[in-house]
């Protein structure tokens, strides 16, 4: 047997002992205690008392499945098909971006700039696993909310997140790089857009961590090195025609990249431009106002 009893905190043990090179104690102690409460379907009380209970065969090769897979890289989150985002349970897996503590940042700035009760008109561009439009809908529940991606598949996942939730969001496959799609849409017609799109540059993939680089969609991750704010400078294009006059636009944003965003915003004609920087102190979050 690969642990010395059939015991969680055997198992416990394992984990740490195995992947303790690869996780940080509080990364290892987070994901221990998922994978156990995932399991034994437990309580988190249930879960402080578990140390002694029993396991399975079936139980200990479950887990020892689940430490080979993290030791190959795969993110824990795709493991256990589910994280958690703004308060919602969210599925998730290989068609789309795992959602991130920075973009529940931008959607929080979002909450502050417009009353809760407001029928307001949002738009989610490259929307992913729809973690920001059903985060937006849970907060505004009388606004219509768009959730807009080229990827098919991220769609279907999107979609599927939104019936488990039973919130309605409306789905559109998009190119945000093609400004004849936009046309699907009235002019004028959009209080808020916010976007998390593809901004880092291929000349950076081997600084990307293996679990992200080896199992998350490109696609929603790279653009050229000659012009990594294509996707900002387009969408900014669109809002033009879409926004509603005193409109805004919110981005995640590359770190090192918030002083070229903020001057191509306004080379582009919007104002009240602002930048924010994440918990981190890192600069992430833009905000403009057509």
């Amino acid at each position: 047997m690969f642990v010395q009893t059939n015991s969680v905190k055997a198992v416990k043990a394992y984990f740490k002992d195995r992947l303790k090179d690869q996780f940080t104690e509080s990364e290892l102690k987070s994901m221990i205690r998922e994978a156990v409460i995932n399991r034994l379907n437990l309580s988190s009380a249930d879960y402080l008392l578990s140390d002694d209970r029993l396991l399975s065969e079936s139980d200990l090769l479950y887990f020892r499945s689940i430490v080979k897979r993290l030791q190959s890289n795969e993110p824990f989150q795709y493991i256990f098909g589910h994280t958690d985002f703004f308060g919602l349970k969210l599925k998730t897996d290989k068609r789309a971006l795992i959602p991130r503590p920075e973009t529940e940042e931008l959607v929080q700035w979002v909450t502050e700039m417009y009353a809760q009760s407001g029928s307001y008109s949002m738009m989610d561009l490259c929307t992913g696993s729809g973690c920001i439009a059903l985060a937006l809908k849970s907060h505004f529940k009388n606004a219509e909310i768009v959730g807009a991606d080229l990827s098919s598949v991220a769609l279907e996942l999107a979609k599927q997140n939104a019936s488990d939730l039973e919130m309605f969001v409306e789905w559109k496959q998009l190119n945000m790089l093609e400004q004849n799609d936009y046309t699907v849409f009235a002019e004028s017609s959009f209080d808020c857009w916010i976007s998390n799109p593809p901004y880092i540059p291929q000349k950076d993939k081997h600084e990307m961590m293996p679990n992200v680089l080896d199992h998350e969609p490109h696609m929603a991750l790279f653009v050229e090195n000659e012009d990594a704010l294509l996707f900002y400078r387009e969408i900014g294009n669109a809002g033009l025609n879409y926004l509603k006059p005193g409109g805004k636009l919110f981005f995640e944003i590359h770190e090192a990249l918030g002083t070229e965003t903020l001057k191509m915003l306004k080379e582009l004609g919007y104002k009240q431009i602002q930048l924010r920087k994440d918990l981190q102190g890192k600069d992430r979050m833009v905000m403009a106002e057509y």
